[in-house]
């Protein structure tokens, strides 16, 4: 049988919840899938998806390194870059480089 690999979901560090959601949900269009916390108080360990693509977002100390980066082979960069353009959100302005 040969080798072959699924899908996979990159693991990035978040410090608040709130900025994540805002990220992720409202600027960028992705959906929550489902969340996970051991109890209410303690750190969020969530998938968000849009299209195919997921990400685990995490609280959890030593998972994801914050400035870690993952590269995303897809079709349709413009269309996706039309999107985000028009919203106003203060700490991202996505550009397009060729």
């Amino acid at each position: 049988m040969a080798i072959q690999f699924g899908r996979v979901v990159p693991i990035f560090r978040i410090f608040s919840v709130d900025k994540a959601r805002e990220f992720y949900l409202d600027f960028l269009c992705f959906k929550v899938d489902w969340e996970h916390r051991f109890e209410p108080d303690l750190p969020v360990y969530m998938q968000v998806s849009r299209d195919g693509l997921a990400f685990h977002l995490s609280e959890h100390h030593g998972d994801g390194t914050p400035g870690s980066r993952a590269y995303i082979y897809m079709t349709g960069v413009e269309e996706l870059h039309r999107e985000p353009t028009g919203k106003t959100y203060k700490y991202n302005r996505p550009g397009l480089q060729q």
